[in-house]
C-alpha cells in the first residue's frame, strides 16, 4: 500500500510539473501565434506603451526558452519510464517506440502545416531516435554529453555574433524584417489555403535553425531527463532536498543573470541577439531546473495545485495541440483573424484563460477516459492495438481521480 501511494505521488508530481510547463509554453507561444512581427523577430509596432514593453520583458526574461526545455527534460524522463514498463511487461521496446516516434512525426507535421510552424513534436520525433540509440548510456555520460552539446551550441552562436559584427548576414535562417512581417500578417488574415501556404513557407525558412540549433538543445535537455530517470531521483525527492536547494541557488542566481542579459539583447540587432542567445543557451537550463526544483519542493504543501495541474499534464499532447488550435481560431483567418490586433498584456490574459479552460476540460475528460484523445491515438500507434478508452474510475464507479 505504501509503495502504491509513493508511485501515485510520483506520477502526480511529474504530471503536475508537465502541466506547469504547458502553461509557460502557452504564455510564450501565444505571442508568436498572434503576430507576424513576433515570428519575424520584431516587436509589434502597434503596441509600444511602457506596459507593453514590461510584459514583453517579463515573458522574455522569465519564460522564453525555459519551459520548452523543462518539457524536453520530461520527454527524456518519460522515455526511461516507457523503457522500464516495456521490460516489466516483456515487450519489445524498439519497435513500439519507433511506432510512437512515427506517430509524433505525423502529428507534428500536421500541427506545423495546419496550425503552428513553431511545432516541437517533429523535433521530439528525431531526438527520440537519438535517445533510442543512447538508451544504455550511463547517467554521468548523459550529463556530460548534454553539457558538451550545450557548449558547442553556445560557441556556434558566438561565431554567428562575430560574423554579424564583421558585416556578414547571418540572420537569414529566420524570416525577419518589417516587410516580411506585413506579408505574414496578410497571409494569416486570409483563407485556409493562404494560411497553410504561409506555414509551409515559414517551415522552409526555419528548417536549418531546427536541425542545427533547436534539435541539439532539446536533445541536451532530454539527456538530463534520461539521466534523472535512470538515477531514480524523482522517485524519492525527500532524500535529495540538499541537492534541490543547491540547484535553486545556482539556477536562480546564474539563470536570472543570464536571462537578464538575453532579454537586454533580444531587441538590439543581430550581434547582440546572437550573443544573448549564446548566454541563454548556457543559463536557461539552470533557470528551468530551478523552476522545477522549486515546484517539486513546494508541491507537498500545495496538493490542490498539484492535483489541478496533474490533469492537463496527463493529457499534455492533446492540450499542446489544443492550444495552437484555439489560438489559430482567435488570431488567424480560420476564425476571428485578430492577428496583430491584441496587445502583449491581453495576450497573457488570454493565455491564462485558455489554460484555465484546458484545466477544467482535462478534469472533465479524465473522469470518463483513461487517456486524452490524442494520447489515445498515439498509444494505439505505439502498441498497434486499441487501448482501453474508459478511465479506471469510470470502470469501477469510483468518485476519485
Amino acid at each position: 500500500m505504501g509503495d502504491g501511494r509513493l508511485a501515485a505521488s510520483r506520477i502526480t508530481s511529474v504530471d503536475a510539473l508537465r502541466g506547469f510547463s504547458l502553461l509557460g509554453i502557452l504564455v510564450v507561444n501565444i505571442a508568436y501565434l498572434a503576430s507576424g512581427y513576433r515570428m519575424a523577430g520584431l516587436a509589434e509596432p502597434a503596441f509600444d506603451s511602457p506596459f507593453d514593453w514590461v510584459v514583453r520583458w517579463v515573458v522574455t526574461m522569465f519564460l522564453e526558452n525555459k519551459f520548452y526545455l523543462l518539457f524536453s527534460f520530461l520527454f527524456g524522463y518519460s522515455f526511461t519510464l516507457q523503457l522500464d514498463s516495456a521490460v516489466r511487461q516483456g515487450k519489445a521496446f524498439v519497435p513500439m517506440f519507433l511506432r510512437r516516434l512515427a506517430g509524433l512525426l505525423l502529428l507534428g507535421l500536421a500541427h506545423a502545416i495546419l496550425l503552428f510552424p513553431g511545432d516541437i513534436l517533429t523535433t521530439y520525433a528525431f531526438v527520440g531516435l537519438a535517445l533510442l540509440i543512447l538508451r544504455k548510456i550511463k547517467p554521468k555520460t548523459a550529463v556530460m554529453l548534454a553539457i558538451g552539446l550545450t557548449s558547442l551550441l553556445a560557441l556556434g552562436f558566438v561565431l554567428l555574433a562575430v560574423l554579424s559584427m564583421l558585416g556578414l548576414e547571418t540572420a537569414g535562417t529566420v524570416s525577419h524584417g518589417t516587410a516580411e512581417a506585413i506579408k505574414s500578417d496578410a497571409a494569416m488574415d486570409g483563407s485556409a489555403l493562404q494560411i497553410i501556404a504561409e506555414h509551409l513557407r515559414k517551415l522552409s525558412l526555419i528548417v536549418l535553425l531546427r536541425i542545427f540549433f533547436q534539435g541539439p538543445a532539446v536533445l541536451a535537455a532530454c539527456l538530463i531527463g534520461l539521466a534523472i530517470g535512470k538515477l531514480g531521483v524523482l522517485r524519492d525527492l525527500g532524500s535529495h532536498t540538499a541537492a534541490l536547494r543547491r540547484l535553486q541557488w545556482v539556477g536562480f542566481t546564474v539563470g536570472i543573470a543570464g536571462a537578464f542579459f538575453y532579454t537586454q539583447s533580444a531587441w538590439n540587432g543581430a550581434f547582440h541577439k546572437f550573443l544573448g542567445q549564446a548566454v541563454d543557451l548556457v543559463t536557461a537550463p539552470l533557470l528551468a531546473a530551478a523552476y522545477a526544483a522549486t515546484f517539486l519542493r513546494l508541491l507537498p504543501y500545495i496538493p490542490r495545485v498539484g492535483a489541478m495541474l496533474a490533469a492537463p499534464g496527463r493529457m499534455a499532447l492533446s492540450n499542446y495541440l489544443g492550444q495552437s488550435l484555439i489560438c489559430s481560431l482567435i488570431f488567424t483567418g480560420y476564425g476571428l483573424a485578430l492577428v496583430d490586433r491584441v496587445s502583449p498584456p491581453l495576450l497573457v490574459v488570454i493565455a491564462v484563460g485558455i489554460f484555465g479552460v484546458q484545466v477544467a476540460y482535462s478534469h472533465f475528460w479524465l473522469r470518463g477516459h483513461r487517456y486524452g484523445p490524442v494520447e489515445w491515438l498515439l498509444r494505439f500507434l505505439t502498441y498497434w492495438s486499441r487501448p482501453s478508452s474508459r478511465s479506471y474510475r469510470a470502470r469501477h464507479s469510483s468518485t476519485t481521480v
